[in-house]
C-alpha cells in the first residue's frame, strides 16, 4: 500500500484515495500558441513521456480531501514517495538534485527561466 500525502489539504490516504494523472509537468501545446500547433508537438503531447526506472515526476488529485491536482516525486523501483508538492510548483531543490536524464535537463532549463 502506497502512502499519500495531499500537501493542499494534508489529507492522508492509500494511493485509492487519490485519481493518478500521468507524467508532471507537461506542457498543453494548445496553451502557449494555438494556432501554430505541429502535428508533432499534439503528438508528443498525447503519447510521449518519460518511464525512468527510479526517480520520476507524477500528477495525483485528492478525491477524498480538497479535490485539487498535485504532484509527487516517486521512485519507480521502491515505490517511496520523496516529495509531494503543488501543481504550479517545482519539487523541492533536493529533490531535484536526484534527478537523471531528462527529468535532470528538464528541472535545469526550469531554473534557468527562472533566474
Amino acid at each position: 500500500m502506497l502512502l499519500v500525502t495531499c500537501p493542499v489539504c494534508n489529507a492522508t490516504g492509500d494511493e485509492t484515495d487519490f485519481h493518478f494523472g500521468g507524467q508532471a509537468h507537461v506542457a498543453r501545446p494548445a496553451t502557449t500558441d494555438p494556432v501554430n500547433i505541429t502535428d508533432q508537438q499534439q503528438r508528443d503531447y498525447l503519447f510521449i513521456r518519460h518511464n525512468p526506472k527510479g526517480l520520476h515526476f507524477e500528477r495525483l488529485r485528492c478525491d477524498r480531501g480538497c479535490g485539487k491536482w498535485f504532484h509527487a516525486a516517486r521512485d519507480t523501483v521502491t515505490l517511496e514517495f520523496k516529495a509531494f508538492y503543488g501543481i504550479t510548483e517545482l519539487p523541492p531543490a533536493d529533490v531535484m538534485a536526484q534527478a537523471k536524464g531528462p527529468w535532470a535537463d528538464y528541472f535545469k532549463s526550469r531554473l534557468k527561466k527562472s533566474i
